[in-house]
Order: structure tokens, then C-alpha cells, then sequence
């Protein structure tokens, strides 16, 4: 789910290196045109969503970049992303939008393919026609690094490879001669919020200078892992995202190195299905589908390295400088809205200034994309 929804966890792996350089290494390896596309085309994209047309305002230019990145192992390798470009426009700010959940059979539809139906193909192209180029990574797993796992809901790796593509494509911005500012606005919906939410922290962090933050506005992250992961296995009512939350918990296996028999976590038969086919269907009742041992040890906090795991992609608990604007559906049911209300809390305990708490009144994970969309444009254009 992008803009259209997913959710997200935390991490104790060897974080990425990702300090910028103090003569910034070059990034970007290779580009390629995808199109060009008329303002009539682009608003004809997006006839399902309320408004959405009526923002169109230049044609677009669509394109492939190829960069540098590293894995949450610290290996260098190749990744991929799309760049939208408006044609005809004055100087830009840049938008860095990170997708929602992508499951390896959508893989075609990660932002670089630029496919038909997908989420930069429509609302974002719309986004980038009103006057943002946008840098849209496909992350690891996906387009040019599809042949590596897709880092699920990991935060260090996240925004390690969002931030790269970002570098990759003030590069080809500045290589092609495209007038862009030092604004940085940052946007993603479910994944794409956590993954938002991490970027934040990491370019303030890291690249305070080189790629400020000017605003972001994350949608349904799953920021508090640490409490998510109780919320599930204490849950009494059937949970329709299960598999999902078992993606989650076998990436941090993987990467943490935890390297635990699918029996730690799972009851039989599942434990014997996941390990076949990691996306096999499990039951809507954690009970059914979580060994009673992990369960409890993770309830009660006596799991303590899972509990390092988990506090490793908490990304609810820091103070953000550039403002930021927090939208959840108060029904989400995948996601559930204590994941930005804790942020929120947190945030403000710790003096933030400029954060703030959108609610979206009755909405789920799904329902609230469209509001979420319109109203972080609309937070996004004060700055």
C-alpha cells in the first residue's frame, strides 16, 4: 500500500553508513527517460480522486535513475527510483515520496516501472505537475535491486536508501541543468510513512546542511514498533494483516542475525507453511498462529533480544526541528492511530515545536489515503 496504505517496525542491525561525506561522493550511476506527459493525460489519471485534477498545472517529464546505496548489511550495491520533473516551471523544491507496502509479486509496481495504476504513475504525478520534482526510491528489493529481500519496515535502511536517492537526484537535477532550491519535503503513506518518518531523522541528523528538511508529513507509520508488536500479540479479535506483521518480523530476523526455527514463532501447521512460502495464508487470530512462548516473552519483556530489535526501528521518540505533520485514521485497524498519537506525545515531551496531529476522523488504513494525499499537499504548499 502507498498512498493507498501499510505498516511498519524496528531494528538493532548494523545501521547503514550513511554520514555525509565532507565532499559529498557522487551517487547517481545512470538515468533514463520514461516519457513525457501533457497536463490533459495527467489529470485524466486521476478522475477517481476528489480534486485531484484541478491541480494539474505543467506537463511532466518521467524518469529512471540508477544510484549507490548500501544494504542494511553495510555492502554497497545498486538501486533504482523514478524522478518526475516539471517542464515549463521556475525553480523547484524537491519532494521525496516514499511508497507503502509493495509485495514481492507487486514488485512491478515499485516507482521506477512507472506502471500504469500505480501510485507515481497517478497521484504523485499530479503532486510533481503543481511544481515539485519528485525523488521516488524504490527501495531495496525492488526495480534495479530486486534481486535482494526487501528490508520490511526496517528504519535504519529505509532512510538510508530514500536519503541516497535524494542525493542521486539533486545530482541529475544539477547534471541536466533543472533549477531546483534547497526545500526538501518529504511524504509517504503506511510504509511509505514510516519510511518518511526515518528519513526525517536521518537528514537531520546527517544532513542538516546538504538536504535540510523544510517539512514532512508521514501517513499511518507503524512508528512504535516496540508497542505495536504487544498490541498484536495481546490482541483477542481477529487481525486481518497477519501476514504482513509475520514479513515484519522475518526481515528483523534476518537482519539482526536472530536467526531463530520458524517453530520459535509459529505454531504448527504455520511455522512448516511460512517457512515454504513466507506469504503463505495464516488464521486472523494471533492466538492460532504465534507459539505461545514467544508470545508471552514478548508481552511480558523477557525476550531481550528481540526487545533491542524492536526498540531499533522505534522512530516515534526524537524532536524534529522542520515542522511535521502527523496523519492517521482514528479506525485504522492495520495501523493502529497510537502509532502517531505516541509520536506525537513523545515528540511534544520533548519540546518540538512544530509538530502536529492530523487526525482522520472515522478512517481506516484504506479510507484515509485520499484525505491524507489532499491534506499533505495542502500542509506541504504553507512552506
Amino acid at each position: 500500500m502507498a498512498l493507498l496504505g501499510a505498516p511498519a517496525c524496528k531494528s538493532n542491525s548494523p545501521e547503514p553508513t550513511t554520514e555525509a561525506p565532507a565532499a559529498e561522493a557522487s551517487v547517481l550511476t545512470g538515468s533514463t527517460l520514461i516519457g513525457e506527459y501533457s497536463t490533459s493525460v495527467l489529470a485524466g489519471r486521476v478522475q477517481g480522486v476528489p480534486l485531484a485534477g484541478s491541480l494539474v498545472r505543467y506537463p511532466i517529464r518521467a524518469y529512471r535513475l540508477t544510484y549507490r546505496t548500501k544494504t542494511p548489511e553495510g555492502t554497497e550495491t545498486t538501486a533504482s527510483g523514478a524522478v518526475l520533473v516539471p517542464v515549463g516551471a521556475g525553480q523547484l523544491p524537491v519532494l521525496s515520496y516514499q511508497h507503502g507496502t509493495l509485495e514481492p509479486r507487486s514488485e512491478s509496481q515499485a516507482p521506477s516501472y512507472y506502471a500504469t495504476g500505480s501510485d507515481v504513475w497517478s497521484v504523485v504525478s499530479v503532486l510533481a505537475s503543481t511544481g515539485y520534482v519528485v525523488s521516488a526510491p524504490d527501495y531495496l528489493g525492488y526495480g534495479a535491486s530486486k534481486d535482494l529481500p526487501h528490508p520490511y519496515e526496517h528504519a535504519a535502511s529505509l532512510a538510508s536508501t530514500s536519503a541516497d536517492m535524494l542525493r542521486a537526484t539533486r545530482e541529475f537535477c544539477q547534471q541536466q541543468k533543472v533549477d531546483v532550491n534547497q526545500k526538501n519535503f518529504l511524504l509517504g503513506y503506511s510504509e511509505g510513512g514510516y519510511a518518511t518518518m526515518a528519513l526525517h531523522k536521518l537528514l537531520e541528523e546527517k544532513y542538516a546542511t546538504t538536504l535540510p528538511v523544510t517539512a514532512s508529513a508521514p501517513g499511518a507509520g507503524a512508528y512504535h514498533k516496540t508497542a505495536f508488536a504487544r498490541y498484536i500479540l495481546g490482541a483477542t479479535q481477529p487481525l486481518n494483516f497477519l501476514t504482513t506483521y509475520v514479513w515484519v518480523l522475518r526481515t528483523y530476523d534476518r537482519i539482526y542475525a536472530l536467526n531463530r526455527p520458524f517453530s520459535f514463532y509459529y505454531q504448527e501447521p504455520y511455522a512448516t507453511r511460512l517457512q515454504a512460502d513466507p506469504f503463505a495464508p495464516v488464521p486472523s487470530q494471533q492466538s492460532q498462529l504465534f507459539a505461545p512462548g514467544f508470545r508471552q516473552a514478548v508481552l511480558n519483556n523477557t525476550d531481550a533480544s528481540l526487545a533491542a530489535t524492536l526498540a531499533d526501528n522505534d522512530i516515534y521518540d526524537w524532536k524534529p526541528r522542520a515542522p511535521l505533520a502527523l496523519f492517521h485514521g482514528t479506525a485504522d485497524d492495520y495501523v493502529p492511530f497510537f502509532n502517531s498519537q505516541d509520536a506525537y506525545d513523545a515528540m511534544q515531551k520533548r519540546g518540538a515545536t512544530q509538530v502536529e496531529l492530523r487526525p482522520i476522523p472515522g478512517g481506516n488504513h484504506f479510507t484515509s489515503a485520499t484525505a491524507y494525499t489532499l491534506g499533505a499537499y495542502a500542509f506541504i504548499r504553507q512552506f
